[in-house]
């Protein structure tokens, strides 16, 4: 069995030593631990360090294109250098490396196809009573809309069984951790949370400059994400608040026109005949896109079959090379 830890990094020439010598040569139950660094355009020597330090793998995108294309990345590669379990921690070393082995653990024993590592947020003492605060309340909003329990919901610390890793295609371009459990959820895979530790905070965040900006882009992306994979129900939903609130300056003119014998408050007829018809516009628009994720399904069997054929192509040809 072989293990390949993948590291997501931006500039972390700073903390990726650390992170690299946090983390384990081997595991129980493995065959082979390698590391992966995922060089996501960063304008240090990030990659000719990771190099230096005895990393196994370094892929290195020519620009910044984000932490989600850096994560998907990173799937593709270890998929492709044969895989069987995937580790995805961060260059910043915040994950504690010695808990890898909780991670992989379940996985090894048959008994998860995700693991996702419950950071304890309410017990990490350089995260503010605010941002404890939206993690536990953003991750209840996950949980609700992937019907999944896991209390650590934005944790990049998580282990993917290759099975999983070939179902899983990330498209957001802001966060894959929200999008991963939403599409793991839906497909119905075995997800489990292990408690593990952090690390001293080496510097700050990187992936939003203020909370404000980091719950709406978090917000964004659940909605979409959500309306992609579920978009009869989104759609029939918002269609049915705009017809429900549509409802009452309807019944506020008749209530008038009965009153009145029939005099005044026209305005109150059109605005809720307007509102009526924006909600039957958006439920057909939901019906219409229920349709078109048949083609998604039918397009993500394609790409599970297409990463298979592409690994045993390059067992293959590295079968005849030796």
């Amino acid at each position: 069995m072989k293990v390949i830890i993948q590291i997501p990094c931006f500039n972390e020439s700073k903390t990726l030593a650390a992170t690299i010598a946090d983390l384990p040569v081997s595991l129980e139950g493995v065959d082979t631990v390698e590391y992966l660094v995922i060089d996501d355009g960063s304008k240090d020597n990030t990659s000719e360090l990771a190099r230096e330090l005895g990393v196994h793998h370094v892929v290195r995108h020519r620009r910044n294109r984000g932490l989600a294309s850096a994560f998907r990345t990173g799937l593709n590669h270890s998929l492709l250098n044969g895989a069987d379990i995937i580790v995805n921690t961060d260059g910043d070393n915040q994950y504690a490396g010695g808990d890898v082995q909780r991670l992989v653990q379940p996985i090894i024993d048959g008994e998860a196809d995700i693991v996702i590592g419950d950071r304890q947020v309410q017990k990490i003492a350089h995260f503010s009573p605010v941002k404890k605060f939206i993690s536990r309340l953003g991750s209840a909003v996950v949980r609700r809309a992937s019907k999944t329990d896991v209390p650590d919901a934005v944790s990049g610390f998580r282990a993917i069984s290759r099975d999983a890793a070939l179902k899983i295609h990330i498209v957001s371009s802001f966060s894959y951790t929200i999008e991963m459990l939403l599409q793991a959820g839906r497909k119905q895979m075995s997800i489990v949370s292990v408690p593990v530790g952090t690390n001293e905070k080496l510097r700050e965040s990187r992936l939003f400059k203020s909370i404000p900006q980091f719950l709406a882009f978090s917000g964004l992306t659940l909605m979409r994400i959500y309306a992609m994979l579920t978009p009869l129900r989104f759609f029939v939903t918002v269609g049915l608040f705009f017809g429900i609130v549509g409802l009452f300056p309807i019944l506020r003119f008749f209530y008038f026109y009965l009153v009145d014998a029939g005099s005044g408050h026209i305005q109150s007829l059109i605005l809720g005949g307007v509102l009526l018809v924006i909600g039957v516009l958006i439920s057909m628009i939901g019906v219409v896109a229920d349709l078109i994720s048949f083609n998604r399904q039918l397009i993500e069997s394609t790409l599970e079959k297409v990463k298979e054929i592409e690994t045993q192509m390059k067992h293959t040809s590295e079968s005849e090379k030796k």
